[in-house]
């Protein structure tokens, strides 16, 4: 029997957000078990999506009957202005009988106004996480999460942050293999354990405006495990540690302690994928100590590296793991 998913679409939806879970599924329906998908809008018929194409033969969500999965889409204006009662009602009457509800992106604020969320963790995409949070004070945004799961309901950030999340439906019903499969078919990353960021802090680290925290970082980066201790750093620099911590907080938002560690971090994540044991990541990063690596990962992954390893580090074709 097909697995009925509903997918809430809308005037002006973000096409990715409609097209690449709906890929994800397909997939899944060619390797394990059949999905079958329902575009499903206010009043049926055809939307435009905010990118110009059209998706035609979309069900009146009257009309659309019981789905197991309910997963409404993003758009932009979403976060611009209330949710307009007829995009609320058809929701809230899918989400009733479902066994999962989960958004992409500015989907989050559908739920969110509908009052799905309250008291729960959820993301949407960065640049709307503060409106998000004005919007529904009641729900506990997590902006840098990749997704989140909270009970029934999922929530998954920005655009393509939308394959990762019918990656995690995909892995929930037919297993972590399945879903591995269908990220290399469609040449993605795997989503991360936690729903947590899967991008390098060297990525997404804002510029500094500085040359002397410029240099700084650079030393940082290409060596991880050299001693980055505050007043280790600051003498490097040439400035007293006071002012170094003022202008990591002023230029990148942050704390030098805590920087070093999303780096170091990184580098940990990185020797586990191409297969080093938990010891020697632990010692290859910067982090020191196995203890060290698994509180490490515990807080920013809310995963162990053991579990994090074993997931997602290649076997055959690319490095062998170490014992």
């Amino acid at each position: 029997m097909a697995h009925r998913v509903g997918l809430v679409v809308f005037e002006g939806v973000t096409l990715l957000d409609v097209s690449g879970p709906s890929e994800v599924l397909h997939q899944a329906g060619r390797l394990a078990g059949p999905y079958e998908l329902v575009l499903v809008s206010p009043a049926g018929g055809t939307v435009t999506s905010s990118a110009g194409p059209a998706l035609s033969g979309t069900v009146p969500a009257a009309d659309a009957g019981p789905v197991d999965t309910v997963l409404v889409a993003g758009g932009d204006r979403l976060a611009e202005r209330p949710v307009e009662e007829e995009l609320l009602a058809s929701v809230r009457g899918l989400v009733g009988p479902a066994r999962r509800v989960a958004s992409v992106c500015t989907g989050a604020f559908v739920l969110g106004e509908l009052g799905l969320l309250d008291g729960r963790r959820a993301t949407t995409h960065w640049r709307h996480a503060d409106a998000f949070a004005r919007r529904c004070p009641r729900v506990r945004v997590e902006p840098d999460a990749i997704h989140v799961r909270d009970g029934r309901y999922l929530t998954s950030a920005g655009i393509s942050a939308g394959i990762d999340l019918a990656l995690a439906l995909v892995e929930e019903d037919h297993g972590a293999g399945v879903a591995r499969d269908i990220a290399r078919e469609l040449v993605v990353f795997m989503q991360r354990p936690g729903g947590q960021s899967q991008f390098s802090t060297a990525i997404t680290t804002p510029p500094a405006r500085s040359d002397l925290l410029r240099d700084l970082i650079a030393s940082v980066l290409a060596d991880p495990t050299a001693d980055h201790s505050l007043p280790s750093l600051a003498a490097s620099a040439a400035v007293s540690p006071r002012h170094l911590a003022r202008l990591f907080r002023a230029e990148l938002d942050t704390t030098p302690a805590r920087w070093v560690e999303r780096v170091r971090l990184d580098r940990a994540r990185q020797l586990l994928l191409e297969g080093h044991s938990v010891t020697s990541a632990a010692h290859r990063s910067g982090l020191g100590t196995d203890e060290t690596l698994r509180r490490v990962f515990a807080r920013h992954l809310g995963t162990t590296p053991t579990h994090y390893r074993r997931r997602f580090a290649t076997t055959g074709g690319g490095s062998q793991l170490e014992e």
